[in-house]
This record gives C-alpha cells, sequence and structure tokens, in this order.
C-alpha cells in the first residue's frame, strides 16, 4: 500500500517508488510532458522489443516452441467494467461537487472568517509561487512525502510534543482575537 511505501516498510520498494517519482519530477523540470512520455514509452517499448527478440532467438538455439514470450499478459482482460466505471465517475463527481459547493462558499464570502483565512493563504502562496515553480514544489512534496513519515515515526513522543506547544499557542490566539473581535468572528454567517 501507499503507506507501506512512504514509511519505508519495504526499502526496496520504497526506494524504487521513490526513485522512479524523482526521475520523472526531474525529468519533467528539465522536459516537456509530451518529451517525457514519449521517452518512458519508447524505453518500456525497447525493453519488451528486446525481451521478445531474446526470447525469440533462446526458441530457435534450443529448438523449443514456447511461443510468445507475453502470451499470458495478452490474454489477459484489461477492459474496465461499466460498472466500475460508473462507480469511479460518480465519487469524482461527488469529490467535485463538494469542492464547488465549498469554493461558492469561500468566494461569495458565507464565512467572513474563513473568507479571510483563504485570503491569507492565497497571499502567501503568491510569495511562495514567486521563489518556486509547480515542479519544484512538487519534487520537495515528494521528498517530503518519502522523509518525514519515518522520521516522525522516529521521533513521535518529541513532535507530538512540540505540536501540542503549538496547537495550544495557537488556540490561546485564537481565544484573545475572539475577545477582541467578537463581532467578525461570531457573528459573521449571513442568515
Amino acid at each position: 500500500t501507499v503507506k507501506d511505501l512512504i514509511h519505508w516498510r519495504d526499502p526496496k520498494k520504497s526506494g524504487l517508488a521513490f526513485g522512479l517519482s524523482m526521475l520523472v519530477l526531474l525529468s519533467l523540470a528539465a522536459f516537456s510532458v509530451i518529451s517525457v512520455v514519449s521517452y518512458l514509452l519508447l524505453a518500456l517499448l525497447c525493453v519488451t522489443i528486446t525481451f521478445r527478440i531474446y526470447k525469440s532467438v533462446i526458441q530457435a538455439v534450443q529448438k523449443s516452441s514456447d511461443g510468445h514470450p507475453f502470451k499470458t499478459l495478452i490474454e489477459k482482460d484489461v477492459s474496465i467494467p461499466p460498472e466500475t466505471f460508473r462507480k469511479h465517475v460518480d465519487c469524482g463527481l461527488t469529490h467535485i461537487n463538494r469542492a464547488l459547493k465549498q469554493m461558492s462558499r469561500l468566494f461569495l464570502v458565507e464565512d467572513l472568517v474563513d473568507s479571510l483565512k483563504l485570503a491569507v493563504i492565497m497571499w502567501l502562496f503568491t510569495y511562495v509561487g514567486a521563489v518556486f515553480n509547480g515542479i519544484t514544489i512538487l519534487i520537495l512534496a515528494d521528498i517530503l512525502l518519502f522523509a518525514v513519515p519515518p522520521i516522525y515515526e522516529k521521533n513521535k513522543a518529541q513532535i507530538d510534543k512540540y505540536i501540542d506547544l503549538v496547537r495550544t499557542q495557537v488556540n490561546t490566539t485564537m481565544a484573545k482575537l475572539q475577545e477582541k473581535l467578537p463581532g467578525a468572528v461570531k457573528g459573521s454567517k449571513t442568515e
């Protein structure tokens, strides 16, 4: 599972997944998406053609009739059942509708505080965007995805202690803010 990969339960699989994801992201940083996809598919095609020719030569030398080396894969049914497709489309539609509802709630200022939080986050993202481009952020996210879970597992007690301190500080600050601005925070929803 993905959880086992990012927690490095099997270092070989995790290393392979991390290496491949970094290879794809670094390739995307240097080349266009079309070039990266074309090179990956070309590499896959080269491997399968080479393997097919190798097996054909081995069969000719040994005078065996094993047949096509990918016969079991060719005969495998790769079609998607309509029920599975509909289920995933319905699930995706549910998520899209939920996101649209949340966006309309935030952008039409149903709750002033939530809309202001979004504004602050977007303002901070303008600074992040000025420093990093999208692919750099994806590369950093990939590194963090594979680095943070094992570090957290090894230092869980210490990290949780600091997270509780930060949570307490944030809650205290929010409580003070609510005392100073009771109308803006508590009564911000439009009826």
